[in-house]
């Protein structure tokens, strides 16, 4: 089973594999492919809504990974639909591949290249200069942002 970012919609994916969505995406669609989404739900496409516990199982893998804030309401839901069904999540959001790739989750790429590999952010105070591996609104020691860090360059 496919689980369908907007991406798809927009990008008119294709496929003989059996499709699935979250109705949330709807929301983020907009003339054409608002229409695609239609047709596809009117065709036999199946709206899964994601159980709150793995919602928040996704949520706790993408703090892990230092994604969290950079995924919508909708991004973990669909990564959460993906999961529970276990099934493919189409998209091209590289924060949604980063979770995905954590939880074993396959992912298709449609417009972009997909992510080569894992990475879990880590965070440095831009006042102190010292390092968090998971994100905090504040530095807990200076009070001064956090920035998100490669870790390749870490």
């Amino acid at each position: 089973m496919n689980v369908l970012d907007a991406s798809a919609f927009i990008n008119e994916y294709h496929t003989d594999d059996r499709i699935a969505t979250i109705p949330l995406v709807r929301e983020e669609l907009e003339d054409e492919s608002a229409y695609r989404f239609d047709a596809l739900e009117g065709s036999g496409m199946h709206l899964h809504i994601p159980d709150e516990e793995t919602v928040e199982q996704i949520r706790r893998a993408a703090g892990e990974t230092g994604d969290l804030d950079g995924l919508s309401t909708t991004d973990i839901r669909l990564v959460a639909a993906a999961f529970e069904l276990d099934g493919r999540l189409v998209t091209d959001d590289y924060a949604m591949q980063n979770v995905a790739e954590k939880l074993d989750i396959d992912v298709e790429v449609i417009a972009r290249d997909g992510i080569e590999e894992q990475r879990e952010w880590h965070f440095q105070c831009q006042g102190c200069g010292r390092e968090f591996d998971e994100q905090h609104d504040r530095c807990p020691i200076c009070g001064s942002p956090l920035s998100k860090k490669n870790p390749s360059s870490a």
